[in-house]
């Protein structure tokens, strides 16, 4: 099949859509598809034609106020021209899956909204009603709608008119990478941290709703701990600022742009991992350190709390204080990294996702 994947950012951009739509293309690649991601460049400093792991990309430069929206309607002029077999769009909140709709003429039109109902920030807060509109035509035009959790499955059939189209597939993790590196890990490095610092880990985009704040906010009593985050955002300078006044500076740590291997090993280093987001529709991060073995703290009220068990994974009740934070990472078993299969917590494979988005290609 000729396919095509349409989102608003790809690799080297990092975050929740992109790893899952790069994660899926490359492996309809080699099942022997035809496979092209259209996506945008709002620096236009990428490649506007480049092949990434046999997936074909081109990107459009596109308008993105306040990195929202991704406004390039030469997507749909582009689906217009070319033939594809089928079209499937990511992200109910940026522009690009609209124009993918409009253009889907007759065609397979698949959708992976990514959805979790309010905006990231108070500008898309703002435009997120009369967005409304244009969501219901995306949703209107789909002939299958994927959810990555129940949480978003509810949310959307709660907000539109899906008729049964929905599905549940989560997304995935390279179960065996991860039981590689659990496996390089065992006996090494977990006696040497007792009575030294801990480390916290947050990994994903640094935007307010994110709520690495928290975190930070929380050092200054957590004196033998360090934090480090890794991923770049427009709310960066503002927690660097935090940690500079709260004096915490010399315990933060701030990575981006790292190769897989580096994000690996920050994994491999981590004792606990947070992820204390307002919304959201999956948490990959989150399901990746679980894979690894890492004890997580999560906000409840989104997706994340799927993920709350008890045993690897602490949540945290909503409004999330500074104070609850400091409670869970002291209450956290920090030295049992018991290498649990992925399967046990309900993590999936990407082989496994890929092979059923695939099916979803073909009803």
């Amino acid at each position: 099949m000729k396919i095509a994947q349409i989102c608003p950012r790809y690799s080297p951009d990092i975050g929740g859509v992109e790893t899952h739509v790069k994660e899926i293309s490359e492996r309809l690649v080699r099942a022997g598809h035809d496979v092209e991601v259209i996506t945008t460049d709002p620096s236009g400093k990428l490649n506007r034609r480049e092949i990434i792991n046999g997936v074909k990309v081109i990107r459009f430069r596109s308008f993105a106020p306040g990195n929202a929206y991704y406004f390039a309607p030469q997507i749909y002029f582009y689906l217009k021209k070319h033939n594809f077999d089928v079209i499937h769009a990511h992200s109910y909140h940026a522009l690009p899956a609209l124009f993918a709709a409009l253009g889907k003429r007759g065609r397979r039109f698949v959708f992976t909204p990514h959805y979790h109902r309010s905006g990231h920030t108070a500008f898309r807060n703002l435009l997120h009603k009369p967005y409304r509109l244009f969501g219901k035509v995306i949703f209107s035009r789909s002939d299958s709608v994927i959810c990555v959790s129940e949480y978003e499955k509810r949310l959307v059939e709660a907000d539109f008119r899906v008729e049964g189209k929905t599905v549940k597939i989560p997304n995935g993790v390279n179960l065996k990478e991860f039981e590689h590196l659990r496996n390089s890990q065992k006996g090494k490095g977990v006696e040497k941290k007792r009575g030294k610092e801990k480390t916290l880990l947050y990994v994903g985009r640094l935007e307010e709703y994110k709520g690495v704040q928290y975190i930070i906010q929380s050092l200054p009593e957590l004196k033998d701990f360090r934090l480090r985050v890794v991923g770049k955002g427009p709310y960066e300078e503002e927690l660097r600022n935090m940690a500079k006044s709260m004096e915490v500076a010399e315990r933060a740590e701030w990575l981006k742009n790292l190769s897989r291997e580096e994000l690996l090993e920050c994994y491999a280093d981590a004792d606990i991992f947070l992820m204390l987001s307002s919304h959201e529709a999956y948490g990959i991060t989150v399901a990746e350190a679980l894979a690894a073995g890492i004890p997580c703290v999560v906000a409840k009220g989104s997706a994340l709390e799927e993920f709350v068990d008890g045993e690897n994974c602490a949540g945290i009740e909503n409004p999330v204080t500074v104070e609850k934070v400091i409670d869970s990472l002291q209450k956290i078993e920090i030295f049992k990294r018991e290498p649990v299969s992925g399967r046990l917590k309900g993590i999936m494979d990407w082989n496994e996702v890929s092979a059923r988005i695939e099916k979803e290609y073909v009803k």
